[in-house]
């Protein structure tokens, strides 16, 4: 059903990063399956012309006194960690796949205050899906409200992530569905808040930008998304990057993280 149109302020910073989302994948768009630079930065990772141009309109279209900066292309400016709140940005994620003409890139943006997200968007340009969630208020795709979906068993449950941890999962019931991988962390994640997907797994060292976004839409959608230790990601710390993560249903989530920690090993 489409979302009473009387906003929060979380909600209407929500829409906010939305609408700046939309301009920013038509402008990705003009670079996707043409003749683009490209170039690696540090640990092998790819970065493009269309990274730039993103992140540079969405740090003019949304930079405000008082909110901090952090996203994936730019210089990381400490005075981030005594904001109040900041934006967390992804200009492209998935930049492998946006490069290669491949549909599962998307553009991610969040609000986070004191640590967790209160606003959040998740853009798909191909597919034209914009997904949008404020604190307290649900999560929606294109204005309809999305879910997680139900159930806490691993037959015949839709799972997402690193390969080894997928053989993990399917070592313990050879019935789990080993989804195509999703380049797109935060989309893999978001796959989860609309039940696309019954689980997701991201491995160590994925960043701020990568989940802060989808974590909301995931909590929001009445899933959950923890740390191995069943912790929820903090957000803005010095180092912003993470360990390995889980989401899911809140009841699949659960029975999922009880087997992890019971064979940690296995899936360290």
């Amino acid at each position: 059903m489409p979302v009473n149109e009387q906003q929060s302020p979380n909600a209407a910073l929500a829409h906010e990063l939305g609408d700046a989302l939309r301009e920013a994948g038509r402008i990705a768009l003009t670079y996707f399956r043409g003749s683009i630079r490209s170039w690696t930065k540090g640990h092998d990772s790819p970065v493009s012309e269309a990274d730039i141009a993103v992140d540079e309109f969405l740090h003019n279209r949304l930079s405000r006194t008082g909110f901090g900066w952090l996203s994936e292309e730019s210089k990381d400016d400490r005075t981030r960690l005594s904001a109040e709140r900041l934006f967390i940005v992804d200009p492209i994620d998935g930049t492998r796949s946006f490069l290669a003409g491949r549909p599962d890139w998307s553009i991610v943006a969040a609000v986070v205050e004191r640590g967790r997200p209160v606003a959040s968007a998740v853009y798909v340009p191909v597919e034209d899906a914009l997904y949008l969630a404020a604190s307290g208020e649900g999560a929606t795709c294109n204005g309809l409200r999305i879910g997680t979906s139900a159930g806490a068993g691993l037959a015949g449950a839709r799972i997402a992530g690193p390969k080894k941890m997928l053989e993990r999962v399917q070592s313990i019931d050879p019935a789990a569905i080993e989804e195509p991988k999703i380049h797109s962390l935060a989309l893999r994640m978001t796959r989860v808040a609309e039940g696309r997907i019954d689980a997701a797994f991201a491995s160590i060292n994925a960043y701020d930008w990568d989940l802060a976004a989808a974590d909301l839409l995931v909590h929001e959608a009445g899933g959950a998304m923890t740390n191995f230790a069943g912790a929820a990601p903090v957000y803005n710390l010095h180092d912003p990057v993470h360990g390995a993560i889980l989401a899911a249903g809140r009841e699949r989530h659960a029975a999922m993280l009880d087997l992890v920690r019971k064979r940690r090993k296995e899936f360290a």
